[in-house]
């Protein structure tokens, strides 16, 4: 994979992860060059071994968001192995999760319409998987957020759309299956005629009509191109093309309040201005809502 988030800085290698290469690669003894990942999460690193690329993700730390459990990731990754869906697991310690380098091209907001069906039917197949056992909830993850936001940041029209929610409950699942839910350019590659999902720290078990929701949001899509995907989707799953499209729009209040509460959250850890902007759009929709 190439990435425009890979650093090139002077990097000090933790011993919790060099002691996990070292478990997993004895021949090895952590003897590789390690870059440091930049992203919207940040907490991984590419590791080069000899004839073999690997990606390392940090376990925990006083910025991880709410919903990442590298834990829960190395075991859902493990149980969806067979499906030739999902990177190659080679170990985890309490700090480290240790994964395959995912190899191709991260696909760029122009090729969106090239890759929707490939896209569509990758997303199809995790769709029929056994479920992981994991359960996505969003109302709890909503009211992490906000417990973990620092009170004097606290808007009223984030409390405000916290109570709607909870007053409306989260949509009954019209089919619930293992969903990735972090679907947007950034986590695609190109693999030569296949296009590959990266980044599964948010999967776990939801309603269908959530994934899509997200993509549609995640990526900005437009009305064409929102009707290709729940169609293209609709047909490959048997579904009715309308009380699905009525379905993900229950959904997208949802999906923006999720996503500003992490814009929030975020902009509160790293004080990186691009996240304050994003956070400061999404409260402006919600108060002109």
């Amino acid at each position: 994979m190439k990435s425009s988030g890979q650093v090139a800085v002077q990097f000090c290698i933790d011993p919790a992860l060099e002691r996990l290469i070292t478990q997993q690669f004895p021949a090895a003894r952590a003897a590789g060059s390690f870059s440091p990942l930049t992203g919207l999460s940040g907490f991984s690193v590419q590791v080069s071994l000899e004839g073999l690329s690997l990606l390392a993700r940090r376990a925990a730390g006083q910025q991880t968001m709410p919903g990442v459990d590298r834990q829960r990731e190395y075991r859902l990754l493990r149980k969806l192995t067979a499906s030739g869906l999902t990177p190659r697991v080679y170990g985890r310690n309490a700090h480290w999760l240790l994964l395959a380098w995912q190899p191709g091209e991260v696909l760029s907001a122009g090729q969106w319409d090239t890759w929707m069906e490939p896209l569509v039917s990758e997303i199809a197949r995790l769709h029929r998987q056994p479920l992981s056992g994991y359960p996505l909830r969003l109302l709890p993850l909503l009211m992490c957020y906000w417990q973990r936001s620092q009170p004097a940041q606290r808007q009223i029209h984030w409390l405000r759309a916290l109570k709607r929610c909870q007053r409306q409950g989260e949509p009954k699942p019209l089919r619930t299956a293992v969903l990735h839910m972090d679907i947007h350019c950034g986590n695609l590659i190109a693999d030569g005629e296949r296009l590959r999902l990266i980044d599964w720290e948010y999967a776990g078990d939801g309603d269908v009509a959530l994934e899509l929701a997200a993509i549609i949001m995640g990526n900005g899509l437009d009305a064409e191109q929102q009707q290709h995907l729940i169609a293209h989707y609709a047909h490959q799953q048997q579904f009715d093309y309308d009380p699905l499209r009525r379905q993900i729009d229950r959904w997208l209040p949802w999906l923006d309040l999720l996503a500003t509460s992490w814009y929030e959250l975020r902009w509160q850890q790293s004080g990186e201005h691009q996240f304050k902007t994003l956070a400061a759009e999404g409260w402006q929709r919600m108060s002109s809502g």
